[in-house]
């Protein structure tokens, strides 16, 4: 992996944007208008906004969609869509592998618990949530009170509108935002191309350019058993982009840490960071052996270890930036100026500075649990297992229902049952064989981890190995029948209690020292974080104004930039792929996997415009979760779907550059090229360029 170079990164690290830079992963109802008229003479209306906005979709496997025609149909990734590929396969036909197109409405195959979710409305709720908390309460105190105030919003909203209701942090903590969405659960798979044109090249070129990938799914919303009408779609581009044109991308951006403090930043360089590449790495290793046992093992392993590959592949890039000291002293010298400005006033230090203490005394905490908090599965107890995690929920939904709705754990809350009980209910398929390797992973990673003779281990093994353990734990289970589990969940916590599954029994034993951890986490770590970050939102805000965009949080974001290329090891690369390409790329590395094709890709070779642009690269601010977000032209009209950003992207976790930074998209012609000319799927072109009803 190359290293990025200092001076590209440090006059990107201040709180606001740059005047010169296409920073920002900014809010819908806070949009980028000043920087975008001054700098490209262009101000995105209201209409515009919303048209946009209702256009966009977050898919419940992790990524962005958009929808993309008259009759429901939604566009995303391939990787995006891989878990509902997975769970639509046979051991007779890999949709993953071998792609999936429906000729016909009735030929559209209906996938298992996924939610595509619209936002729809954004309400600023600052002041009931904040207000909720008084100064005579603790930290830990003023957090649960703003807790279960959000959760009485939520369900407030959720039984006037009937909408999806999510009160958002944003911020950090500074400002708390009521998200209403549209929810779809009919949702079809209509097309996937097979995974080589999907994700060409492999593990070699991710996050690499160029790229010749055709990273993309189709999918359709139905409502009452017929396609669904849209109030608002993206129409498709015919022309496609230019280099030097303005783009924009609509989507979901996980997480990003650009506000976090200099003490924040050295606990993920030194602790989060290094153990979570410690777990990605070894897990590696484990899916590597596991897929090599026969072909089916590698196929019902296929989703879970390109996720740990690409997980692995970002970690590393992002450690690589972050243990870069220019990017360290510079965030340092920002925290300086920022600190200057509040303790330079009595006023102001009163008001916020003790917040550097609040967030430096809350990573000594997260430092001291870390090991035992990541033994735990983090605080969702679910240990990478389908089955950890059903058991888990069953029985916590069951023990929560019967508490008041805000003193519930927040995922268990009346407003997030429906999605709850779609999730926990599917018919998707669990691989036995799957299961114990992943149980026996997480057991022997948690005794490395605390060591053999800790008594949260010995409470896991119940006196047995990590791999005899999972053995019995799987065996037993009755979780894989959707109807126990429906009935234990009807039941209630007397059902519950008294149940003798062995995935029951071993979740209810690890539920007692999970939630004393969680709670601990939220009083020392997640309490004082808040009221730290809210102070120093507040302090930048009056330093700085309020138009500056927060840290991502998977809600829906506007991020804008150029096409354009850029120089690496003083070479220029172009912005644009073209098809040909694709087979001279083959070609140089003898169809030797992973840059071998797919037959369809060698018999169309014929038929394919070869200068068709294929992927191409812009300077749009993007991080995971943008996965499936469509790139739009100033029309609003598709003309890419991002799928990656390069190597040199993966720093703007903590800091944004465009120097070398790209986002990575599919082109729209190349689309619409592949569609009609390799895969037979002509009706899917017509139908996105709106000449088919």
């Amino acid at each position: 992996m190359r290293r990025l170079e200092p001076v590209l990164i440090l006059a990107a690290l201040l709180f606001s944007p740059r005047a010169d830079a296409d920073e920002g992963m900014w809010l819908f109802n806070r949009p980028p208008s000043k920087q975008l008229k001054d700098r490209y003479g262009f101000e995105p209306g209201k209409e515009w906004l919303e048209h946009v906005q209702k256009s966009c979709l977050r898919v419940s496997t992790g990524g962005s969609g958009s929808i993309v025609s008259a009759d429901g149909l939604v566009m995303t990734n391939h990787h995006v869509a891989s878990d509902i590929l997975a769970k639509l396969s046979t051991k007779d036909n890999d949709l993953l592998a071998r792609g999936f197109f429906a000729p016909t409405r009735a030929e559209e195959a209906k996938c298992p618990d996924v939610e595509l979710l619209v936002l729809w409305n954004i309400e600023d709720v600052t002041e009931r949530v904040m207000g909720a908390a008084v100064p005579s309460m603790s930290t830990a105190e003023a957090q649960g009170a703003r807790r279960k105030m959000m959760a009485a919003i939520e369900q407030e909203s959720k039984e006037k509108s009937g909408m999806q209701s999510e009160v958002v942090t944003l911020y950090q903590g500074g400002r708390y935002h009521l998200y209403q969405y549209k929810r779809f659960t009919d949702i079809r798979l209509v097309f996937a191309p097979d995974k080589q044109a999907a994700f060409f090249g492999g593990d070699n070129d991710n996050f690499e350019y160029p790229r010749y990938c055709l990273d993309v799914t189709f999918l359709r919303i139905y409502e009452n058993d017929r396609p669904l009408r849209p109030d608002h779609f993206l129409k498709w581009s015919r022309k496609g982009c230019l280099e030097g044109d303005l783009v924009f991308v609509a989507g979901h951006p996980g997480r990003t840490e650009r506000l976090f403090t200099n003490d924040h930043l050295e606990f993920l360089r030194d602790v989060q960071y290094p153990m979570s590449l410690l777990r990605l790495w070894r897990r590696e290793v484990q899916l590597a052996t596991f897929r090599g046992r026969s072909e089916e093992w590698a196929r019902i392993a296929e989703d879970d270890f390109f996720g740990v590959q690409n997980s692995r592949k970002a970690y590393t890039g992002l450690m690589a930036g972050i243990l870069d000291p220019a990017i360290m002293n510079e965030k340092a010298q920002a925290e300086r100026r920022l600190k200057a400005f509040v303790w330079g006033d009595g006023e102001r230090t009163a008001k916020w500075g003790d917040a550097w203490d609040r967030v430096a005394d809350s990573q000594k905490t997260a430092t001291e649990q870390y090991e035992r908090f990541l033994a735990l599965g983090r605080l969702g107890l679910a240990l990478g297992s389908d089955l950890c995690g059903i058991a888990k929920d069953l029985v916590r939904a069951t023990a929560e229902k019967e508490k008041p709705n805000t003193e519930r754990l927040r995922e268990y809350i009346d407003a997030n049952l429906e999605t709850l009980e779609f999730q926990l209910f599917s018919p998707a398929p669990i691989y036995p064989e799957l299961e114990v390797d992943r149980i026996e992973s997480h057991l022997s990673f948690m005794a490395e981890l605390l060591g053999g003779g800790h008594e949260l281990l010995k409470l896991a093994l119940a006196g047995r190995s990590p791999r005899a353990r999972a053995e019995e734990l799987v065996s037993g289970c009755t979780l894989t029948e959707v109807e126990n589990r429906r009935k234990l969940y009807e039941g209630g916590k007397s059902a519950v209690d008294t149940c003798s599954d062995p995935m029951i029994r071993f979740m209810k034993s690890l539920d007692p020292e999970a939630r004393a951890l969680r709670k601990l986490w939220e009083d020392k770590v997640d309490s004082p974080q808040r009221e730290g970050y809210a102070k120093l939102a507040a302090a930048k805000f009056a330093l700085e104004g309020e138009n500056v965009y927060p840290d991502a949080t998977f809600t829906l974001r506007l991020a804008y930039g150029t096409v354009k290329g850029y120089e690496e090891n003083g070479q220029k690369v172009a912005p644009f792929t073209a098809i040909a390409g694709l087979y001279e790329r083959c070609e140089q590395r003898n169809g030797v996997f992973p840059f071998n094709l797919d037959p369809r890709w060698v018999s169309a070779r014929s038929k394919l415009h070869q200068d068709t642009p294929f992927n191409f690269v812009h300077t749009c601010d993007i991080i995971g979760g943008n996965s499936g977000s469509p790139t739009i032209d100033k029309k609003g009209e598709v003309v890419g779907l991002i799928f990656d950003g390069n190597i040199q992207s993966l720093v703007l976790d903590i800091c944004y550059t465009d120097v070398q930074s790209r986002a990575v998209s599919v082109d729209s012609r190349a689309l619409i090229e592949a569609l009609r000319n390799v895969y037979g799927a002509g009706v899917i072109a017509e139908e996105l360029l709106g000449s088919q009803p």
